[in-house]
């Protein structure tokens, strides 16, 4: 089918500022320091109105070690769970970071590692510093999304809804919902803003409800409630917003990768909601 509506033809430039040859500001480094510091800004406040035992010091640990797994996980995530076959094929590319290619779940992997390595060293609660991170992680999950779509990629399923969005770098299929953009002068596919739904579902309202629990509640449960609910929450909004989203790798299962490996968080998160319901049930 293909009609002659007017679509919003994305054309937003993800430079901010041209240094030198390849090194330029881009928005998406931009979106990775403004979720380091929402997370630090977030812990701050925290130690400010005493929810939480760890010292300036604690934090500044695992901030620091928080943004070697960020980084190291989410690249060798990419590389392990979504192009394996090329990176054994060209090993040098795995540090070629201006191609782009980075995993949440591989940089939550990453993440993890560095909880168990400053908890062991500082001798504090593991389970006290992931509920505490899994809500003060969000933000730059956020921030992430709106650099995806600022860069045009990730891109959603052909739609036809009137928010749907044309994307330059996307492949015409001429046997999805068309149209004729006369900015582009050919045929293209409206597609779904997939990158603006996961910052609505992983960023705004995971953030909201993690915060709503932080407060109102769950500093009278045991620890690691939080950290269940952010495994269950996040894996359900992107399980959804998948259905959406283009699959960006081959499927497993007849899956996107996305879902598949948010199957395995949320199986990991209700393992954490039976240890808080076992736990619970033992308080006086």
């Amino acid at each position: 089918m293909m009609l002659p509506l007017a679509y919003w033809v994305h054309d937003v430039n993800p430079v901010i500022l041209q240094v030198w040859g390849p090194l330029a500001l881009r928005w998406y480094g931009v979106a990775y320091v403004s979720g380091f510091i929402a997370f630090w800004l977030l812990f701050r406040y925290y130690q400010k109105k005493g929810i939480t035992a760890l010292t300036p010091a604690d934090t500044e640990s695992l901030f620091n070690w928080g943004i070697v797994g960020v980084l190291v996980g989410g690249r060798l995530g990419f590389v392990l769970f979504y192009d394996l076959p090329y990176y054994l094929d060209h090993p040098l590319s795995v540090f070629n970071v201006t191609a782009g290619g980075m995993s949440f779940h591989g940089g939550l992997l990453g993440v993890i590692a560095a909880m168990f390595f400053v908890t062991r060293k500082r001798g504090i609660s593991l389970f006290e510093v992931s509920d505490l991170a899994a809500t003060a992680v969000i933000p730059g999950l956020f921030f992430g999304r709106l650099a995806n779509f600022i860069n045009g990629e990730l891109w959603g399923k052909p739609a036809e809804v009137a928010w749907a969005v044309i994307f330059p770098k996307a492949p015409w299929d001429p046997h999805a919902f068309s149209v004729f953009s006369e900015y582009l002068g050919n045929y293209v596919n409206p597609r779904h803003p997939s990158q603006l739904y996961e910052a609505l579902l992983e960023g705004v309202l995971l953030f909201s409800w993690l915060q709503f629990r932080l407060w109102k509640q769950a500093r009278h449960q045991v620890k690691a409630a939080l950290s269940a609910e952010f495994l269950i929450g996040y894996a359900l909004a992107r399980i959804i917003s998948e259905q959406f989203r283009e699959p960006d790798a081959a499927l497993i299962l007849g899956l996107s990768r996305g879902t598949f490996y948010s199957l395995a968080m949320l199986l990991a998160g209700f393992a954490f909601l039976c240890y808080t319901h076992r736990k619970t049930k033992r308080l006086p």
